[in-house]
């Protein structure tokens, strides 16, 4: 008997699930399909209530986190998410920050040790498809690059996902979107793509339409309102909002089933007839 199809993303911060694949675990629910988020760290790198900055003295940590698992519970309801599973290791912070070092960070602990539990993971759901970002985390996170790490050393394993997808962003619709802003007459400079942002377009295999769940992922963004001031897309026009968060890209980086070059499904190739 084959397996429920499902759906697992590897994420490595709350509200990471919205940005880059909440259409696809909405589209993904509402199709009937199974749904799993694993967020590995707490979220600790966030500015606290007092407007610490994680690299303050004084900023409360414990809190933070605490704050940010409850907003992820609130937008993983909201996407229709089935389950959310916490690694519950500590959020690095940025590349740079001092919290690297802390020996608790997630991207200090061995690949292999957090890979065996997302392994463990898989094994008790049996996902046909993975989501994570490329090996370079999309823009350099320490906590990215890991989570894409675990999960490619998880997949390859266990042999059990047939299909594992990197979250992709076009640089021509970066482009895109800055002309759109210049056009409504916002200032937005002299801009320049730069060339460690998105991917080459013909990189891309898979564009999803979600555009009937764009107010869902509007939704799920404001319930992580702890980290709102850092949310671009909540404060562009709501036009240009809609052009962002109504498809999501993703290149095919492994399939053992029958797929087109170009697809619109992440699940080609495994539905029944």
């Amino acid at each position: 008997m084959k397996s429920q199809l499902t759906l697992m993303a590897v994420h490595a911060h709350p509200d990471d699930e919205v940005l880059s694949t909440g259409g696809l675990l909405a589209r993904c629910a509402a199709e009937g399909i199974r749904t799993v988020l694993v967020t590995c760290t707490n979220g600790e790198g966030g500015d606290d209530p007092n407007g610490f900055k994680p690299t303050d003295e004084g900023h409360d940590a414990e809190g933070v986190a605490r704050l940010r698992l409850a907003e992820l519970r609130e937008s993983a309801r909201l996407l229709g998410i089935d389950h959310v599973e916490l690694l519950g290791y500590r959020d690095s912070g940025m590349a740079g920050w001092h919290t690297n070092e802390h020996p608790e960070a997630f991207a200090n602990v061995p690949v292999e040790a957090a890979a065996h539990r997302v392994a463990g993971l898989m094994e008790r759901y049996r996902p046909q498809v993975v989501v994570t970002y490329d090996e370079t985390g999309g823009y350099g996170h320490p906590d990215h690059i890991q989570a894409h790490r675990v999960a490619v050393a998880a997949t390859e394993s266990t042999g059990i996902p047939e299909k594992l997808y990197y979250t992709a962003v076009p640089r021509s619709g970066i482009v895109q979107l800055m002309e759109y802003l210049r056009s409504t007459g916002m200032d937005v400079g002299a801009f320049d793509v730069p060339e460690d942002i998105g991917v080459p377009d013909e990189a891309i295999t898979s564009v999803v339409d979600v555009s009937p769940f764009v107010e869902r992922k509007r939704k799920a963004l404001e319930a992580h309102a702890s980290q709102g001031e850092n949310i671009f897309i909540l404060r562009l026009p709501e036009d240009a909002r809609r052009m962002v968060l109504g498809r999501e890209t993703f290149t095919r980086k492994l399939s053992r089933v029958s797929a087109p070059d170009r697809e619109d499904d992440l699940f080609e190739g495994l539905r029944e007839a």
